[in-house]
């Protein structure tokens, strides 16, 4: 089963963090990556931009209507995402437990859609 992996946090900044907090960030992401290894498939994963670099469209009384930041203005914003194939969710919410302890993880299984999947070309 697949499994798309979001993860939220309070936005800080990355420059202002110490080196002894990157470090942490960045040693239980190595911890993470190593365990997906051994027991799934890692089909992608990004880090992404702080809320303020987001652009959210919706469509209003027939229009398309862009605004600047995320979809809602919560304390937490999605900072990262990876996209797991594995045995079983129960999987990945055991990798999940070796992210940084700052983040709420939300784990969803991607859902297959009859006949669309012959109809995407990006791939």
């Amino acid at each position: 089963m697949k499994a798309l992996v979001l993860m939220a946090a309070r936005e800080t900044d990355w420059t202002e963090a110490t080196p002894a907090d990157r470090q942490a960030v960045m040693d239980a992401h190595t911890a993470f990556h190593k365990a997906v290894a051994e027991r799934a498939t890692m089909l992608s994963g990004e880090a992404l931009a702080g809320a303020s670099e987001a652009r959210t469209l919706r469509h209003v009384d027939g229009s398309s209507v862009v605004t600047d930041g995320p979809y809602a203005e919560t304390a937490e914003q999605i900072a990262g995402f990876y996209l797991l194939e594995a045995e079983s969710v129960d999987v990945v919410m055991e990798l999940c437990e070796l992210l940084p302890a700052a983040y709420a993880v939300e784990v969803r299984p991607v859902i297959e859609i009859e006949g669309y999947e012959d109809t995407r070309d990006w791939e």
